[in-house]
């Protein structure tokens, strides 16, 4: 018997956790002046937006890493589920 895929809701939450994960691992909290993690899951297709506003050069980078790890974190747990 195959395992039931994950509802999109689960695949929202571990995609949102994994990203804020990322921000908040290189940020102490008070550091972060306002952030935004925006997830979607349909048919299948994930699109993850990530908005960081910290007293940085470059927060740029730290929102693509987050939505990275967002995307693998939802790979993980389609795969897991195979």
């Amino acid at each position: 018997m195959a395992a039931e895929e994950p509802s999109d809701e689960d695949v929202v939450r571990a995609a949102t956790t994994a990203a804020e994960n990322v921000i908040f691992s290189r940020y102490d909290t008070s550091a972060v002046r306002d952030f935004d993690v925006a997830v979607t899951f349909e048919d299948r297709v994930l699109e993850v937006d990530v908005y960081l506003d910290v007293p940085d050069d470059d927060p740029e980078q730290v929102a693509d890493d987050a939505a990275l790890a967002a995307g693998a974190a939802v790979d993980d747990l389609l795969e897991s589920d195979n």
